[in-house]
């Protein structure tokens, strides 16, 4: 199979000669603009023999919509309006992952990070305005995620349609246990992350849906459980649930991730022998079928890449 094949057949849980295999990072300082993010892009997937490309949104988590950057009181959301096709925000990310698609050497399968609206809300402004406002007035909040979500489904649209992707790897945040109650997040948070993901499969059945631990707090992985998405990453090492269990809580979906991405995983700082046997001892467990090998999350940065290469080359010898 070549990887195209391979990915497609993992998520659409076919038979596969062996499971195909994706990490991704960030880019930092200027390898995370413009053009010399492309070429970051490019420069590592060209490199390392992974099956699939998720292209980073780096230098654009700051959702950049005038009003929410002047806002003080709850009041001040109603006042929002979609940033809409021809804003910065959207044109630069389509250009992005268009000029990526374009430079692979490799036909893969290519997806794009977009965060939910919860999380675009927070980043344009802060986590604590946020909280706050949701506390004295949660239907304000709500108001803004609506027009947040208007944004983030047409760049998803728009990077399929015009960019030529596979599909959006769609980041969901804000279901920490600490954070608010499982009733609480399904009233006032999940319907803007169905509607951008909703969306999303109108132009692409190949969605992955991300429950982010980034903040290394156990989330509440039921409000995203049912959630229509191809296929399921999660935070294995901190909700205590491997491929296998994760497997069968989100309804026998394919699963991406098995490695822990933080420095103390074996990825990062195991030995070669170490990491293949993981590789080995994962595959055994969770077996061939509906499986992409990857990460919890996005890996550190300063990672030496070639240990991703291990990984691939454990793989296939297996098959």
């Amino acid at each position: 199979m070549n990887k195209r094949e391979r990915v497609l057949a993992a998520l659409n849980n076919l038979p596969v000669d062996r499971p195909p295999v994706g990490f991704w990072f960030h880019f930092q300082a200027d390898q995370g603009v413009g053009e010399a993010c492309v070429k970051a892009h490019l420069d590592y997937y060209n490199h390392i023999d992974v099956d699939m490309v998720k292209i980073m949104c780096d230098s654009y988590f700051d959702y950049p919509n005038p009003v929410a950057k002047s806002v003080q009181s709850p009041q001040d959301w109603y006042n929002m309006q979609p940033l809409g096709p021809d804003s910065p925000f959207i044109r630069e990310q389509v250009a992005r992952a268009k000029a990526v698609k374009a430079g692979l050497k490799d036909d893969m399968v290519v997806i794009y990070n977009v965060f939910a609206p919860f999380s675009l809300i927070r980043f344009g402004t802060s986590n604590e305005l946020v909280t706050r406002h949701l506390k004295e007035d949660p239907k304000a909040v709500q108001y803004a995620l609506d027009v947040i979500a208007k944004d983030a489904a047409l760049l998803s649209e728009l990077l399929i349609r015009e960019a030529g992707i596979d599909g959006i790897y769609y980041c969901v945040q804000g279901g920490e246990k600490d954070r608010m109650s499982v009733e609480t997040y399904r009233e006032l948070i999940g319907p803007s992350d169905r509607a951008v993901l909703e969306h999303a499969n109108r132009f692409s059945e190949n969605n992955v849906l991300h429950c982010c631990g980034w903040a290394g707090i156990p989330n509440h992985l039921e409000v995203w459980q049912d959630y229509p998405a191809k296929a399921i990453n999660w935070a294995c090492f901190i909700e205590d649930m491997d491929l296998t269990q994760g497997k069968a809580f989100f309804g026998g979906k394919c699963v991406l991730g098995g490695f822990d991405n933080r420095p103390c995983g074996v990825l990062f700082s195991g030995t070669r022998e170490e990491v293949e046997a993981t590789t080995r001892a994962l595959v055994q467990a969770a077996g061939t079928t509906g499986v992409i090998l990857g990460a919890d999350c996005t890996l550190p940065a300063s990672i030496d890449k070639e240990r991703i290469g291990w990984v691939v080359d454990a793989v296939r010898r297996l098959a």
